[in-house]
């Protein structure tokens, strides 16, 4: 049964910065696509970050690029994005999500199968 669960979001002041981790379970990890989204409240999800299976080939959304990092160790199955400079605009609920067994990656939605219960991320000017 795959389980990806989110952790390390909170609320921070602008300027600040946050470590979100999404450790998952119950699948090739290290052969599949993950992706990190976010959905603030009434604006649709979109893709932020997005990382290959082997680690090389990372992409970002325009507005957070210089900002975020994503990474991923395949010993603890975990994937994380880290977000600098945070600005009240990051405020969303953060998803990670997995496609399973694609080792390339793609920024639709539909793309991936399954997806974590989120973590809120809320910033404060």
């Amino acid at each position: 049964q795959v389980h990806l669960v989110e952790s390390g979001g909170g609320s921070v002041q602008a300027g600040g910065s946050l470590r979100l981790s999404c450790a998952a379970s119950g699948y090739g990890f290290s052969s599949s696509c993950m992706g990190w989204f976010r959905q603030a409240p009434g604006k649709e999800r979109e893709a932020v970050a997005t990382i290959t299976a082997s680690g090389f080939i990372t992409a970002y959304v325009d507005s957070g690029k210089g900002r975020f990092t994503i990474s991923r160790d395949s010993a603890k199955n975990t994937v994380y994005l880290q977000i600098n400079s945070l600005k009240p605009e990051d405020t969303a609920m953060y998803y990670c999500a997995a496609a399973i067994g694609r080792r390339v990656c793609a920024t639709n939605e539909g793309f991936f199968d399954y997806w974590g219960q989120g973590t809120q991320v809320t910033v404060s000017s």
